[in-house]
């Protein structure tokens, strides 16, 4: 795979990178270039995941060294119980390599660091209390207004939160860091801030947020009408696509064809296969989509009904989710333990 075709596979399904120019540049020049995500250890993973775990896929592919940080410090500071820390970061380390090996990559290059294992060190800590003598608390605030929750009474946790997720850049050795849309201003406030203390910039990687199964915002873990888990049953998966709001003809805001666009073409582009729309007769009989913008085009002139769609989409996402709730079936005490809810 030469540069261009790097580029192209990175450049699937992103919204922003700042900058490409710096991204190419960083694939001439380093044999094996290293990316970062982060994910803070709070609510349970749901499907919306598989959207950063497939861009990590196409990282591995295009010959980086994939870290994923499970940010138990970083969930702490955003409002999760400490004495939930431990056990949520150890069903995210169970259930996110499940997620890698359901979608078929390969992780020979994918690494998992626990956040509190460096970020209680001595130099880290020390560089936070420095780079906080140099952001405001306007721009921390600014910076983490779109991913730590918002209260009347914020709390100081949520004014560290950015500093951190700065930091983490330089002390995980790292030359992309890559997150949803909803980090950017995080990411940017990384790029202001690491200059000043002597750091370098890195390459801010990220890709679009897939609304939730409701009407309007994200698909997110504390509304649980809005997502699916990945330990959901069949007919738990078929009752909440059934109740989507997935308006006929309309492609805008729309969870369902976000999805689908995101995730699940992703994977049957890579394992070359199509999606199949199964119809009664009567109806028209079978449809089969080898790209997404064919199936878009017949939603939107209302060839493709929204309920034959979503029947057809669950069958795909149990298929897609059985091998996890397989390996997750032993583990259930932890579980218990980690969300009691």
């Amino acid at each position: 795979m030469d540069i261009q075709e790097r580029l192209e596979l990175l450049k699937r399904n992103t919204q922003e990178i700042v900058t490409e120019e710096e991204l190419k540049k960083l694939l001439k020049e380093k044999k094996q270039p290293s990316v970062y995500l982060g994910t803070a250890v709070t609510g349970r993973p749901h499907v919306g995941y598989f959207m950063w775990v497939l861009k990590l896929a196409d990282f591995l592919k295009a010959g980086f060294k994939v870290k994923l940080l499970l940010a138990d410090i970083h969930g702490a500071l955003d409002n999760c119980p400490w004495d939930l820390l431990e056990n949520r970061y150890k069903y995210y380390s169970i259930v996110i390599p499940a997620m890698f090996e359901a979608v078929g990559a390969d992780i020979k290059n994918f690494e998992i660091i626990k956040g509190s294992e460096f970020q209680l060190k001595k130099e880290y800590m020390f560089d936070v209390l420095k780079m906080s003598t140099m952001a405001s608390v306007h721009d921390c605030h600014k910076a983490s207004s779109d991913v730590v929750k918002q209260s009347e009474s914020p709390k100081l946790s949520g004014l560290i939160y950015p500093i951190m997720q700065a930091l983490d850049e330089e002390y995980l050795g790292v030359d992309v860091q890559y997150g949803g849309l909803d980090q950017r201003k995080i990411l940017m406030f990384a790029r202001e801030h690491l200059p000043k203390l002597g750091y370098k910039n890195r390459v801010e990687f990220m890709t679009p947020m897939i609304p939730g199964l409701t009407e309007g915002g994200k698909m997110s873990a504390s509304d649980k009408s809005s997502k699916i888990d990945l330990l959901d049953s069949e007919k738990e998966i078929r009752k909440k696509l059934n109740s989507a709001y997935c308006p006929e003809g309309e492609i805008e805001n729309n969870g369902v064809l976000a999805f689908c666009k995101y995730i699940l073409f992703t994977i049957k582009q890579d394992k070359e296969e199509d999606f199949l729309i199964e119809r009664p007769e009567k109806w028209g009989g079978n449809l089969v989509y080898k790209t997404y913008k064919e199936l878009e085009n017949d939603y939107a002139t209302k060839k493709l009904h929204p309920m034959d769609l979503k029947q057809s989409l669950a069958k795909e996402i149990n298929s897609l989710l059985d091998p996890i709730r397989k390996k997750l079936e032993s583990k259930q005490d932890l579980i218990k333990k980690a969300y009691s809810e």
